[in-house]
């Protein structure tokens, strides 16, 4: 009876359990994926010495740099970008990666739910990504 009793306690704890986990680890991929092609895009734009940009397209909730796939943005994580009056049309947001290095500057949000996350920044000087996390 013990042994039952302790399988159901885990069995009703687990499904919560795994709710957390897999909402934790979109949230992660999220912020991974948006660094990564922010730093792919500017690799790009220096390489081929052509503009590269990086794009967050609300409306349809993907991301990625423009010309390659599109990540789609999970329902459980929010995406808030602020980038210059030139890279914004409507709900879709731009961050333009200029063949010197430079770039448009701008960040992009990337939020739990609860409010928490982090805002990745783009120095419009160096083109580099900073990390840094969101005051409420």
């Amino acid at each position: 009876m013990v042994v039952f009793a302790i399988l159901a306690l885990v069995m009703s704890v687990a499904p919560s359990a795994y709710d957390k986990m897999k909402t934790s680890m979109e949230y992660r991929d999220v912020v991974r994926g948006v660094v990564t092609d922010m730093r792919a895009a500017r690799q790009q734009a220096v390489l081929t010495g052509r503009d590269a940009i990086f794009a967050v397209d609300l409306e349809h909730s993907q991301y990625g740099v423009e010309g390659g796939k599109p990540r789609s943005i999970p329902s459980e994580v929010e995406l808030r970008a602020i980038v210059a009056d030139s890279e914004a049309r409507g709900a879709y947001f731009a961050i333009r990666f200029l063949p010197s290095g430079g770039a448009s500057g701008g960040s992009v949000d990337v939020l739990r739910h609860s409010g928490d996350g982090v805002r990745l920044r783009v120095d419009w000087f160096s083109g580099r990504v900073e990390q840094e996390p969101v005051q409420r």
